[in-house]
C-alpha cells in the first residue's frame, strides 16, 4: 500500500513538471480543480443554508453551517480522486487540505461576502427567486476568485489528481 501511495505520488510530480510546460494545460488543470471546489463548496453552503433556514435558525448560525458544510464537501472531493490513487486516509487529507485549502477559503469568503452584498439574499426564503439568484452569483463569484490561487498553486506544483 504504501508502494502504491509513493507511486501516486511520484506520479503526481511528474504530472505537475509537465503541467509547468504546457499553460494551457496548467490552466485547464486549474479549472477542474476549481470546479471540483465549486460543486463540493456549493454543495455544502446550499445544504448548510436550506437546513439553518428550514430551522428557523438566525444568519449567523445559518451561515457558520453553509460555510462548514462547504469546507466539508470541498474536502471530500478532493480526497475522493487521491483515495482512488491509493492514498491513505490521512494522507489524502493532508494533501487536499494543503493542496485546496486555501482555495476553498477563499472561495467560501467570496461567496459568504456576494450574498451579504446583495440587497434580500440573506433574508430571502428557500422559496424566493432571490435567494436562488444570490446562491448563483455567489457561487459564479467565488468560482472567479479561486481560478487564480489553483492556477498559482498548481504553477508552484502544489496540487494533487482531478
Amino acid at each position: 500500500m504504501e508502494h502504491n501511495s509513493n507511486h501516486a505520488i511520484h506520479m503526481h510530480h511528474q504530472m505537475d513538471n509537465s503541467q509547468k510546460k504546457q499553460p494551457q494545460g496548467t490552466f485547464r488543470l486549474a479549472v477542474s480543480a476549481t470546479y471540483h471546489c465549486l460543486i463540493g463548496c456549493g454543495i455544502g453552503e446550499v445544504g448548510g443554508i436550506i437546513i439553518g433556514t428550514a430551522y428557523g435558525l438566525d444568519m449567523f448560525n445559518t451561515m457558520v453551517i453553509g460555510i462548514i458544510l462547504g469546507f466539508i464537501g470541498g474536502l471530500f472531493l478532493g480526497i475522493v480522486p487521491l483515495l482512488r490513487a491509493s492514498f491513505t486516509f490521512k494522507n489524502a487529507l493532508k494533501t487536499v487540505i494543503i493542496a485546496e485549502g486555501l482555495s476553498i477559503a477563499v472561495m467560501e469568503a467570496f461567496e459568504v461576502l456576494t450574498q451579504v452584498v446583495i440587497p434580500g439574499v440573506m433574508e430571502a426564503g428557500l422559496s424566493e427567486l432571490i435567494f436562488w439568484y444570490g446562491m448563483l452569483a455567489s457561487l459564479v463569484v467565488g468560482f472567479i476568485a479561486a481560478l487564480p490561487v489553483n492556477y498559482i498553486m498548481i504553477k508552484k506544483g502544489v496540487r494533487h489528481q482531478h
